[in-house]
């Protein structure tokens, strides 16, 4: 499908034009991860961690808005995005509860360390992590894009700050929350964040 036509089948018809002003931010000519296809692909892994979550369709407009602000010299895309989220969604039929969700999940994603009991966290989290699980080519394609995105920054303070990311991801006592998503992706994931350390000379 589509993803205007997601976007629609989610939000319902009148909401079409903030479908079509979210696809056009995922196409931004500065974007080379963050981009329609990062949020296809958190779409489907949502919707295969679906059962996990309290309230699904909550999670899914928050994979909407998770990246809809990204700007790699800036440090506060998800606060900007949840904010667009906030202005956005209350031109349409969402309640204020479902709103607040949905910027709650979006704030989320900018530590990637939901609670226990937050279901809806775990799995936007999960499926916005799950590029960590890919087979070897699509990984190295998945690094090879941030690179390009900070391409401003010289390689070696890039590589000093990937590999603090790495390992503060390695230092997680785990990298996914949802039972589904640990049996499918923890070891991989695991394994390529070793391995992309070890390029970067970490």
């Amino acid at each position: 499908m589509e993803l205007l036509d997601r976007w629609v089948g989610l939000a319902g018809p009148d909401a079409g034009r903030v479908g079509v002003d979210l696809t056009a931010r995922y196409a931004e000519p500065h974007r080379r991860y963050h981009t329609r296809e990062h949020l296809t692909d958190v779409l489907d892994v949502v919707d295969e961690l679906a059962d996990h979550a309290d309230d699904p369709d909550a999670v899914r407009l928050a994979a909407w808005f998770h990246d809809a602000v990204y700007d790699p010299q800036r440090g506060d895309n998800e606060e900007r995005s949840a904010w667009l989220a906030e202005r956005m969604l209350t031109d349409t039929d969402l309640g204020p509860e479902t709103i607040a969700e949905v910027a709650r999940l979006v704030r989320l994603t900018a530590t990637h360390a939901p609670a226990e009991s937050d279901r809806n966290g775990q799995v936007l989290c999960d499926a916005d992590l799950a590029i960590l699980a890919a087979d070897p080519e699509r990984y190295a394609a998945y690094a090879a894009a941030v690179r390009e995105e900070y391409d401003f920054v010289p390689d070696e303070p890039f590589n000093r700050g990937r590999a603090d990311v790495l390992r503060q991801l390695l230092e997680l006592p785990r990298l996914f929350s949802t039972p589904t998503a640990r049996d499918r992706f923890e070891a991989t994931a695991r394994h390529n964040v070793e391995t992309e350390l070890l390029l970067l000379g970490g």
